[in-house]
């Protein structure tokens, strides 16, 4: 995962992009959905992943995070993901993806047939409690700004509940513990 974004505050606050390929809706079902939570509550169980708000999108998410090796947290997340993807993809026979996938792998890339994400995860150091709220009001609004719901808690994939009620999402906000 090549970025000319790096961590240089290791015990800082984030907050990160991942985006697939072409912005291409992947996440177009709770199968697909369910492969991306897996693997962050993998990471928030086995790799100290601390995760304070989030959103999941058809073809980005937005999350804000502590850890102890953010880079290869993410690296890790990205790699399983995209091997479930693809194996989801090829089971459902969508060739147009797949293809799309294939096409935009970058040469360097020698090791995989697809390229599902774009590189990097674009981390930006949240520095003051201001910017803090600023990206949780960004994160939550995201899918009402695309017009998928009306109020942020009404977003399935998002912490916009806990934060407007107190009911935990499809991820726990181990950060806030």
């Amino acid at each position: 995962m090549r970025s000319i974004y790096k961590i240089l505050n290791q015990e800082g606050l984030f907050f990160v992009t991942s985006t697939i390929v072409e912005w291409l809706p992947v996440f177009n079902s709770d199968k697909y959905y369910s492969i991306l939570i897996e693997a962050i509550r993998f990471s928030q169980i086995e790799k100290n992943l601390k995760l304070y708000a989030y959103v999941l999108l058809d073809n980005h998410f937005h999350l804000i995070v502590t850890g102890d090796d953010l880079t290869n947290i993410f690296k890790s997340i990205k790699g399983y993901t995209a091997k479930e993807i693809i194996k989801q993809l090829r089971l459902d026979q969508n060739d147009e993806f797949l293809n799309h996938f294939r096409i935009n792998k970058q040469k360097h890339k020698v090791k995989s047939e697809f390229q599902v994400w774009q590189e990097s995860f674009h981390p930006q150091e949240i520095l003051t409690d201001s910017i803090f709220q600023q990206k949780i009001d960004y994160i939550h609004m995201n899918p009402v700004r695309r017009g998928l719901v009306k109020e942020p808690e009404e977003w399935k994939y998002s912490s916009a509940g806990y934060f407007a009620a107190g009911i935990e999402g499809v991820l726990h906000l181990n950060g806030l513990d």
